[in-house]
């Protein structure tokens, strides 16, 4: 796990390549290496954070003398093993995943994303064709941002802020804030919110050659798995499932350094530490972290409790403060760059400092089984065909374009997401799996974990189970009412009986309360610095106040929009 950065192109200066470094030391504390093009052409540096081979061997940038390759990578490759044995006669100076990827694109080419199971964003530079190629994983686990404007040099990193510090200029993008506030959409697109700043989006490569960006897509779920159900008898699916689930929680751990779990109340968790069990045995004590905030209604930690009874998985539990918010929150906001998802994600972050502090470099997480098996309330509608709200537990409206100044409102930009299936249910899977939902809390994971300089992997967004999944027909996901029907009754392979399922949630914090109740101070601060930068070109102040003030008295069940706002105050003092 690392943080990369390169500028490509003419005019730049190597004091650039330096400032971005630094930017984002967090993402590889361990040690930075630098290459520069003898063209002058291009310079690729990164932050290392070291998982395999600790060595320094491990350094990168990673060059091939032979061919003239250079790599910097961010990620993981979980089955290199397997790939250096099928190219064992590549003349391999280290254990690393990295030397993997470079012996494969020598042999193959960008045909070589397909053959990999893992999460990654990296770039290679051709100093023979004076070549970029650049790609993200399947799902955008890891990052890839560049900025390109005009004729000046092409700067690329795994943060938006590397980017600040290389050059590009801080411009707020008013058309994304404004379908952001109209609409709650973000990370759906290449545009994020910064003028010129690009996202390369999960599953493509990019390719840049005599002053000439291009991009094009390597990998689609839907194209992958095709139209059809799978019509095989339901035992023969959960045992494949359940063989790829071991398979992939036995890649995952595959690490020179300590590794850790997170864990809630839910099934998904239940079976992680299921799999951790099946695959490390009874005597597994690794760590298993979760997060509380003190409040009954919210908290889960009586169910971990009873998940991990009879194990001896160490609990390592951390209590998120109200007071430790307005710091916290300024922190987080840096490091994400863009808005991000309130106090879930403040609570996460403040888990990775304390697994860091425990000496664990590596923690893994249940993210993207309620996206494989239609887990969310709001499925059992699409499965019908019919809209439902796009937040669990919503019913009132989240946003408040009302608001907004109509000259900034018609900004917005629609979105209108593919519908690749014929049912109703997977094209929803689909929306929340390649547009909504996944792509911002793949987003806000990977900063908060990376600013603790923590690896987070994600077992569960192994291709193979997504893929398996979405060929599933909708009786085997919602049954008579139950989501996750089929993944339930592979959970009884792998949970005791005597597990108990925390209820669903919409949320598992008390975001809500705090901002009406013991954080009202600052978010209303937070407001005012908004309304104070954009009060007359973006935002109407006296409905927004007003909106405020009802909100304080208990008048809405959601504060999304409340945080909307707190984030645009986040980002302009910032």
């Amino acid at each position: 796990m690392c943080g990369f950065c390169g500028i490509i192109g003419r005019g730049w200066k190597r004091e650039q390549l330096a400032a971005m470094l630094a930017a984002q030391h967090h993402r590889g504390p361990d040690m930075q290496g630098s290459y520069f093009d003898p063209a002058g052409a291009a310079a690729l540096a990164l932050n290392r954070l070291s998982i395999l081979d600790l060595s320094e061997a491990g350094r990168q940038p990673m060059t091939d003398a032979e061919s003239g390759l250079t790599i910097v990578l961010n990620g993981e490759i979980y089955n290199f093993l397997e790939l250096r044995q099928e190219l064992s006669d590549y003349p391999y100076r280290s254990h690393t995943d990295t030397e993997v990827v470079l012996a494969a694109y020598k042999k193959w080419g960008e045909a070589c994303l397909d053959r990999f199971i893992g999460m990654f964003a990296f770039l290679i530079w051709d100093e023979r064709k004076q070549r970029l190629f650049g790609a993200r994983d399947r799902f955008g686990v890891k990052p890839l941002h560049y900025y390109q404007k005009g004729s000046e040099p092409l700067l690329l990193a795994s943060e938006i802020q590397t980017l600040f510090a290389g050059g590009a200029p801080r411009r707020m993008k008013a058309s994304t804030w404004a379908t952001y506030l109209v609409d709650g959409l973000h990370d759906h697109s290449e545009e994020t919110f910064w003028e010129d700043i690009y996202s390369l989006p999960p599953g493509h490569s990019l390719s840049w050659e005599q002053g000439k960006l291009s991009t094009k897509c390597w990998y689609d779920l839907a194209q992958r798995v095709g139209p059809d159900f799978d019509t095989r008898p339901v035992g023969k699916v959960q045992e494949e499932y359940l063989d790829i689930l071991k398979d992939s929680i036995k890649l995952r751990f595959r690490s020179d350094v300590p590794v850790g779990i997170n864990v809630s109340g839910g099934l998904d968790s239940s079976i992680l530490v299921g799999l951790v069990q099946a695959v490390h045995g009874p005597e597994s004590n690794i760590e298993a972290f979760t997060y509380v905030t003190g409040n009954p209604d919210y908290d889960e930690l009586p169910w971990v409790q009873k998940m991990l009874e009879g194990t001896r998985h160490p609990s390592i539990v951390y209590q998120l403060d109200p007071a430790e918010v307005p710091d916290l929150a300024a922190s987080v906001q840096r490091h994400q760059s863009e808005p991000f998802g309130g106090m879930p994600t403040l609570a996460y972050a403040r888990l990775f400092d304390r697994a860091r502090q425990d000496g664990v470099t590596v923690v893994m997480d249940g993210q993207g089984m309620d996206e494989q098996w239609a887990g969310y309330d709001y499925y059992a509608a699409s499965k019908n065909g019919s809209a439902a709200s796009p937040i669990q537990g919503t019913k009132q409206r989240t946003t408040r374009p009302e608001c907004l100044q109509p000259d900034f409102r018609v900004l917005a930009k629609p979105f209108s997401a593919p519908q690749p299936f014929p049912d109703a249910l997977r094209n929803r899977q689909y929306l929340d799996t390649r547009y909504t939902k996944m792509p911002k809390a793949l987003r806000f994971n990977d900063r908060i974990s990376m600013r603790s300089s923590i690896e987070l992997r994600e077992p569960f967004l192994d291709h193979r189970l997504f893929e398996l999944a979405f060929r599933q027909p909708v009786e085997r996901k919602i049954e008579n009412g139950t989501r996750k029907k089929l993944l339930r009754d592979v959970a009884k392979h792998l949970v005791a009986a005597s597990v108990v399922e925390a209820p669903k949630r919409p949320v598992q914090t008390p975001q809500r309360e705090w901002l009406r109740g013991e954080l009202r101070g600052w978010a209303e601060s937070c407001i005012e610095t908004a309304l104070q930068s954009y009060g007359k070109t973006w935002l109407d102040a006296d409905s927004l106040r007003k909106q405020w003030h009802d909100y304080c008295f208990g008048q809405c069940d959601n504060s999304f929009h409340i945080w909307q706002w707190i984030s645009l105050g986040l980002t302009c003092g910032n």
